[in-house]
């Protein structure tokens, strides 16, 4: 493929998750059609079913597409090492599942599971589990290189997950029209990440300075480190 059908076809792929994130959001999964996710994003439907073969395949690639963003600071290193990609990761996390759309995703998803168990748990599969596997890669790393202490990778994944956002993510599902906004986020998030390496930090007096220094400037604006 040349550079320039590549660039155009990241492109278009770009406008149809972004296309199926907002009709999703709007329809919930039972009630969204490739018909309409096509004409959102401004594509034949043709071209959406060579891209993304199935209703199935364009959901989980959206929430793959919101993962790889959740996860990018953990993936890449940090000049200001395990803290600093926390930090980040926290701020990666809060800026995705806060989002609008995310919010009316789930909130519709959680509405669809009694009726239709199977729309549950392909958005369980495809969004929380597959996060999940990427916090439990990069917390066991950590701990084989000395960092973190812990028992069971898994329920470490989940008390951080828990700490950083449980409370202020389960409001703004609650009531849309109290969201948290950023200062209140930060709050959580700041606090949970202390807890966090009170409890698993092999060095928590070391990596608790590093997180003051973190916090004592303006909070990421896009999430990145």
């Amino acid at each position: 493929m040349s550079e320039a059908r590549a660039r155009n076809r990241a492109v278009k792929e770009g406008r149809i998750l972004q296309a199926a994130f907002r009709i999703f959001s709007l329809a919930g999964y039972a009630g969204t059609s490739m018909d309409a996710i096509a004409d959102a994003a401004r594509v034949s439907k043709p071209t959406l079913y060579q891209y993304y073969g199935s209703k199935e395949a364009l959901f989980a690639a959206m929430m793959d597409s919101a993962r790889d963003v959740m996860l990018e600071p953990l993936a890449a290193t940090h000049a200001r090492g395990m803290v600093a990609q926390l930090y980040g990761f926290a701020w990666s996390y809060a800026d995705v599942v806060m989002r609008p759309d995310l919010l009316g995703l789930a909130r519709l998803v959680i509405g669809e599971a009694a009726r239709f168990p199977e729309i549950g748990a392909a958005y369980q599969s495809a969004g929380p589990d597959r996060l999940l596997a990427g916090m439990i890669r990069w917390l066991e790393a950590q701990r084989g290189a000395g960092r973190l202490a812990y028992d069971d990778a898994e329920l470490a994944a989940q008390d951080l997950w828990a700490l950083i956002l449980s409370a202020p993510r389960t409001q703004a599902l609650h009531r849309p029209d109290a969201v948290p906004d950023r200062t209140q986020i930060r709050r959580y998030l700041e606090n949970g990440l202390r807890v966090f390496l009170r409890a698993y930090s092999t060095d928590p007096q070391a990596d608790l300075a590093a997180l003051a220094g973190l916090t004592n400037d303006n909070p990421p604006v896009t999430g990145k480190p």
